[in-house]
C-alpha cells in the first residue's frame, strides 16, 4: 500500500523514511541479500529519492544494509554469532544499568515505574505491536534511570538488535507471556531498590531471551534443511 506523508508532520520526512525502512528490516519484511532500490522505495513511499538516500546511508552506518559493487544497496546478513555477541554484552551492561538505576532512584522515576508496571500488568501479550513497543520502552526507562549518559548511549545503539532478536525469540511458544512477567518483576525489584534481586532478574531475563533466540534459529535451520 502506498504511503503518503505530509511535509508538516512532527517527524521529518527523512526520519519517517529511516524509521519505516528500519522497521521493515527488523520485522523480516526484507531478507539478507534483498536489494533496496532508491527509485522503487521513493515511489512506494510517495516521497523524493533524497530522504530515501539519507535513510539508506544511516542504515548502512549501523550495519543493517551494505553497498555491493554492481548490485547496489542490499540487506546485510546479520549473523547468529553477532546477535549472540550482543546478548553477551547485554548480560553485563543491562545488569549494570539496572544496578545504577536502583541506586540512583528518585521519586519521579519511582512514580514512572509504578505507572509502567500497571500498564504492563494490563497488557495483552497477544497484542504484538503494543507488546514490542512496551518492551523497548521498558529498556529505555531502565537505561535512562541509570543516570549514566554514556551507558544510555551505548545501550540505545543496541536496542535495534535487541528488538530483532526478541521478535525472533517470541516465536518460541510461551516466550512472549514469560517475557512480560519477567519485565514486570524486574521493574518491581527496581522500584523497591532491591539491587541484588533486580540484577539477578535482569540476568535471567537476558539468558531466557538468548535461549529463545537460539531455539528459533535451530527451528529455522531444521526447516531449511528439510526443504533441501
Amino acid at each position: 500500500m502506498e504511503k503518503t506523508w505530509e511535509e508538516n508532520q512532527l517527524i521529518s520526512i527523512r526520519e519517517h523514511a529511516y524509521l519505516y525502512l528500519k522497521k521493515l528490516i527488523l520485522e523480516g519484511e526484507y531478507q539478507a541479500g534483498d536489494r533496496l532500490v532508491e527509485r522503487e522505495l521513493a515511489a512506494k513511499l510517495n516521497i523524493s529519492r533524497t530522504p530515501i538516500r539519507e535513510a539508506l546511508f544511516r542504515l548502512e552506518s549501523q550495519g543493517f544494509v551494505k553497498t555491493v559493487p554492481r548490485k547496489g544497496v542490499v540487506i546485510s546478513n546479520i549473523s547468529e554469532e553477532e546477535v549472540l555477541e550482543v546478548f553477551t554484552i547485554l548480560s553485563s551492561l543491562e545488569v549494570l544499568a539496572v544496578k545504577l538505576a536502583a541506586q540512583r532512584l528518585d521519586e519521579e522515576t519511582k512514580k514512572e515505574l509504578d505507572r509502567k508496571i500497571q500498564e504492563l500488568m494490563m497488557l495483552d501479550e497477544q497484542d504484538e505491536e503494543h507488546f514490542n513497543f512496551e518492551h523497548i520502552q521498558m529498556n529505555r526507562l531502565i537505561n535512562k534511570a541509570s543516570k549514566s549518559p554514556k551507558l544510555y548511549e551505548i545501550l540505545s545503539g543496541l536496542i535495534d538488535f535487541i528488538h530483532m532478536a526478541a521478535n525472533m525469540g517470541y516465536e518460541t511458544p510461551g516466550r512472549r507471556k514469560d517475557s512480560l512477567k519477567e519485565h514486570i518483576e524486574i521493574m518491581k525489584a527496581l522500584r523497591d531498590q532491591d539491587i541484588e534481586i533486580a540484577e539477578y532478574l535482569m540476568r535471567i531475563h537476558i539468558e531466557n531471551s538468548k535461549k529463545a533466540y537460539i531455539a528459533y534459529m535451530k527451528r529455522m535451520k531444521k526447516k531449511h534443511n528439510s526443504n533441501l
